[in-house]
């Protein structure tokens, strides 16, 4: 299992990646990680500024000849580097690994944006001081025209990871047309902590000092300007709601993004980057999720949500409006008033959307997802064992 992130290294395809590798482990597997040198996997060497990327994956395959590599392939995690000159160049690191690897490999995919999406990843200027901006605005044209001349060549190197994996996993139809194929596998979680203990929501609640009546809707996630909290800054939150923003700061990228939410019907936790547990008690004490963010490709949030039970309110991205055309939440213009109004019409049908998500939240379990998991990586090693034969 090939991820630059995982625990105790914070991040969420390492927390995907290690809940995946235990249930797996847990079938019956023998599963090796390799990660950046910060996590806990049993090989290290992997960054995202190493060039050697493949090399170091390409020797440890010699070495422990599995039957399988899968590869959680963020490209950012792993060097991507976009020229400025020459889209063809445009590259990452560990693009040679998968031109020299000789066992099979399986390719799960974490990021597949629209061309909109894909400039909306540019850090914008919003809350810079004035006497910094001219020569940041050239920093950020700079980065503008990066992303426009190598959109094209981003779509290009996930399709040619396609192309040369066995398989390739996505996690919702919507990332299996823009990858140009892949089996969709829903991003696995559960209420760990919920279930084990038999908390209530008051319990939970208790737990983060949140109020005990009413509605909570929750923001969860890395401090980036992708999340769109901006729109809550300026949100008038809806009588009988409160929303609860909980984050931490992002290990790659320290950008600008400040939280300027005055506002009695906002908390703030400030608890950085919750462990399984902890998470799993602040979604039960949860009603809802509130995603407007600028950004997604996927959302291990939103599943998350799902998985305990929640329905959402998100931006009116590819990704959230194909569950919520499941009738498990609702999409909006992203705004502040439209933010608000979603909040009104969830809890006017909040029993039918909970209706929804209680159905769909048992193809979430680890156990599913790993299992599935098991039959791709069993097809994979019974076509090999027929070529050799």
């Amino acid at each position: 299992m090939v991820s630059t992130e995982y625990p105790p290294m914070q991040g969420g395809v390492g927390r995907y990646t290690f809940n995946l590798t235990e249930e797996l482990r847990r079938i019956g597997l023998d599963v090796r990680i390799v990660c950046n040198e910060k996590g806990s996997g049993q090989f290290s060497g992997l960054s995202p500024n190493n060039p050697h990327n493949s090399d170091v994956l390409l020797r440890i395959v010699e070495e422990i000849c599995p039957d399988i590599v899968h590869v959680q392939y963020e490209p950012g995690l792993y060097g991507l580097v976009l020229d400025p000159i020459n889209p063809k160049n445009t590259n990452t690191n560990i693009d040679s690994f998968y031109d020299k690897c000789k066992v099979p490999v399986v390719t799960t995919f974490h990021s597949a944006y629209t061309f909109r999406q894909w400039l909306s990843l540019v850090l914008p200027l919003e809350g810079l001081e004035r006497m910094k901006k001219t020569g940041l605005l050239l920093c950020r044209l700079g980065d503008y025209w990066r992303r426009i001349l190598n959109y094209r060549s981003f779509h290009n190197l996930n399709k040619e990871k396609l192309r040369k994996s066995q398989t390739g996993i996505v996690f919702s139809d919507y990332m299996a047309k823009m990858v140009g194929g892949g089996e969709v596998i829903y991003h696995g979680a559960e209420p760990l902590a919920a279930v084990f203990h038999g908390l209530t929501k008051k319990d939970a609640r208790v737990r983060f000092s949140l109020p005990e009546n009413g509605r909570i809707a929750l923001a969860l996630g890395f401090q980036t300007h992708t999340k769109g909290w901006d729109v809550l800054e300026r949100m008038k939150v809806p009588e009988g709601w409160t929303i609860v923003v909980s984050s931490s700061e992002n290990w790659y990228i320290k950008d600008s993004f400040s939280r300027r939410l005055n506002n009695d019907n906002i908390i703030i936790i400030r608890n950085g980057f919750l462990g399984e547990n902890d998470l799993s008690i602040l979604l039960s004490a949860s009603d809802a999720m509130i995603l407007p963010y600028r950004v997604s490709s996927a959302s291990g949030v939103m599943f998350d949500g799902l998985a305990h039970g929640l329905p959402f309110v998100a931006t009116d991205l590819e990704f959230f409006k194909e569950f919520s055309a499941q009738g498990l939440g609702i999409t909006v213009r992203r705004n502040s008033n439209e933010f608000s109004n979603g909040l009104v019409r969830l809890a006017n049908h909040y029993a039918t959307y909970k209706e929804s998500v209680d159905v769909f939240k048992k193809k979430l379990t680890w156990d599913t997802v790993a299992t599935q998991h098991v039959r791709v990586y069993s097809e994979i090693t019974k076509k090999v064992r027929t070529i050799i034969a």
